[in-house]
């Protein structure tokens, strides 16, 4: 054999393995055609997070003034952010290069695919492994309407060449609400399409619902429909629904989601199979039903994040060469969706509790945090626990508000750790802050 390990994909979980791997003292090839680091570094978190950074500022500026504070702000300038962003994201793209490199791994640029159960063709050469990873992540997919080509994803949107006066983010998801912020924060009149008109459907439902209406309180209009048809004229696009309603903008962006990359592949040619939504199926070692072929990220039916994407290298790497075969706990992940206001979650939601035939309490907190008694804010924070009643266990904590991701982070600790509501109740706040509420919420609202 060539390698004792050939990755496709160096994203996330593909430079994870492959650097950790090669340290190991194994043979380690990482084929890659697109760029280093994945969606995550390049189309994803890191240039996302940057500009929602941007996107706040006009929100300071308009709350200084309750503080005694005239900030003026001057003509946003698209190019600097933009180009500002990818200079950090090629000096991320050196970081990855350099830690490939000085593991030892051998690193291939080319379209990669599998020709055999141990074998990868890469541009014309044709390389064998003892073990074959895929990583190759996901990629967005668009509707399929008329004139769904004029859509961009989210991809793209990172490179415009100028910024739009207008735009509609098709979607309810956390990148479509997280996008549409983002243009809503920098200027740009935008609309918000969802089919089901309830954005960020899928997560804690009292705490989704509170999340649109403050989100929606920003400024952006919400359109209770997905788009029929898009047409491009002289003065952009007009984007068409089926009650008849017409917008017209100078952008359209889609944000419905995203699937495995596994497009040639050689999935199907060698006989991995698919699961039920698309996902390639893997058991906890992360093998599919190839033997030698093995697959992650993205590309199988675990949460899309990218501590999760590097937790499961991680994991594989300990089954195949440390002897630790136990799997990969996927409960009480956190996240966060960075919305304006942020959105953070970690645990059960209150409905997934209660499927999962749970007695519980639910305690909440809704306030005006100190800081909008002068800004002139109306927007509102949001917390929740959600507490097994039979073990007095926290399973379940949600937070709407300024900083939501990071007060989230140090609650995941305590959850994961076996955290009860005693222990809440038992841990002096930190006052005056936002996140002291969590420990000061005695009374449940519902049983």
């Amino acid at each position: 054999m060539d390698f004792d390990l050939f990755i496709i994909g160096a994203g996330s979980a593909g430079v994870r393995a492959g650097r950790m791997a090669a340290g190991m003292g194994k043979k380690v090839a990482v084929a890659e055609s697109r760029y280093l680091g994945g969606t995550c570094v390049n189309v994803g978190c890191v240039p996302k997070k940057l500009f929602v950074y941007a996107s706040e500022f006009p929100h300071v500026q308009a709350e200084a003034k309750g503080f005694g504070l005239d900030i003026q702000l001057n003509q946003f300038h698209w190019p600097t952010l933009r180009d500002n962003k990818t200079k950090e994201i090629e000096r991320l793209n050196g970081i990855y290069k350099n830690l490939l490199d000085n593991s030892g791994v051998t690193t291939l640029w080319g379209h990669a695919k599998l020709v055999g159960p141990n074998s990868v063709e890469v541009d014309g050469t044709v390389y064998s492994s003892e073990k074959i990873l895929l990583a190759t992540g996901g990629w967005p997919t668009k509707p399929d309407i008329p004139g769904k080509e004029h859509l961009l994803t989210s991809n793209e949107l990172f490179y415009l060449d100028q910024f739009p006066a207008s735009a509609v983010v098709i979607g309810s998801g956390y990148i479509a609400v997280e996008f549409a912020g983002i243009l809503n924060g920098l200027g740009c009149d935008t609309q918000i399409a969802s089919r089901s008109g309830r954005l960020l459907r899928g997560f804690d439902e009292s705490t989704r619902s509170i999340a649109q209406r403050e989100i929606l309180k920003k400024g952006l209009n919400l359109i209770a429909e997905q788009p029929s048809a898009v047409v491009k004229n002289d003065n952009g696009f007009e984007v068409q629904f089926a009650s008849g309603l017409k917008t017209q903008v100078e952008l359209v962006v889609c944000a419905t989601g995203r699937t495995p990359n596994i497009e040639n592949l050689g999935i199907q040619e060698q006989g991995i199979s698919l699961d039920s939504k698309g996902f390639i199926a893997v058991n906890e070692q992360y093998q599919t039903n190839v033997e030698s072929v093995y697959a992650m990220g993205d590309l199988i039916d675990t949460a899309q994040l990218t501590p999760v994407a590097l937790e499961e290298a991680m994991t594989f790497l300990r089954q195949q060469y440390q002897g630790d075969t136990s799997a990969l706990n996927y409960d009480n992940i956190p996240t966060a969706i960075f919305s304006q206001p942020c959105m953070a979650t970690v645990g059960l939601s209150e409905e997934s509790a209660l499927q999962n035939g749970m007695d519980i309490d639910v305690y909440e907190s809704e306030f005006k945090a100190l800081k909008h008694t002068l800004s002139g804010s109306d927007e509102r924070t949001y917390m929740k626990l959600i507490v097994d009643k039979k073990t007095d266990l926290v399973v379940g904590a949600h937070m709407l508000g300024e900083h939501a991701s990071e007060i989230l982070q140090g609650i995941a600790i305590a959850i994961k750790a076996g955290a009860t509501k005693a222990h809440f109740d038992a841990t002096i706040g930190i006052h005056p802050s936002s996140a002291e509420e969590f420990v000061t919420m005695r009374t449940p609202v519902k049983r």
